[in-house]
């Protein structure tokens, strides 16, 4: 049986849960380039960032900054560098009101393995969308699939030209789940059978 992959994001439907606000520099400036860690490439920030809680309400382990910034509870953090040590980077984070430490999670790899024809549909940025650098990249992925064979050894990672998503192996969605660990949304990305 081939590997199973998941896309791990936030999970929005929780109630009562909490928001987090743009990160910070240690001064209070909004950072200006905090894509820098959802691009599936390594990072290097000097400082702690801040981030302010935008809607108070039930903290949780995993969940997402604006950007889609994957903000993690030591907890979650551990799962990750124990499992996959090579395929991700954690950024120490001090969040308003919270005693417990919490990091941010960059992933450090984009893998090209995105199953165009397994996945329900896919759309590429064209020269009449006006911007020429994205041409040839995807502009929607719906119903994703990947191509285990395309894939290789990393465990944690982003799919190339589509890095809004962020793939986890089956091992690390175990471990968080008997972690308990919360605010975890997995979606089945794995390859068809």
């Amino acid at each position: 049986m081939s590997q199973q992959y998941f896309d791990l994001s936030d999970d929005v439907y929780l109630e009562g849960r909490w928001e987090l606000g743009h990160p910070q520099d240690a001064q209070g400036t909004e950072l200006m380039n905090p894509w820098q860690f959802r691009m599936g490439k390594p990072s290097s920030w000097p400082e702690r960032v801040r981030i302010p809680v935008e809607i108070p309400g039930t903290v949780l382990d995993y969940s997402h900054a604006p950007f889609s910034i994957p903000v993690v509870h030591a907890r979650v953090a551990s799962v990750f560098a124990r499992l996959a040590p090579a395929d991700v980077q954690f950024f120490p984070v001090d969040i308003e009101g919270q005693a417990d430490e919490f990091l941010i999670m960059n992933a450090v790899r984009r893998v090209n393995c995105i199953d165009d024809e397994a996945s329900e549909e896919v759309l590429y940025w064209k020269p009449k969308n006006g911007l020429p650098e994205k041409v040839g990249t995807y502009f929607s992925v719906w119903g994703m699939r990947l191509d285990a064979l395309r894939i290789g050894s990393p465990k944690v990672f982003r799919p190339l030209h589509w890095e809004v998503s962020l793939i986890i192996s089956e091992d690390i969605k175990l471990a968080l789940e008997q972690l308990g660990a919360t605010g975890v949304r997995f979606k089945d990305v794995s390859p068809l059978r």
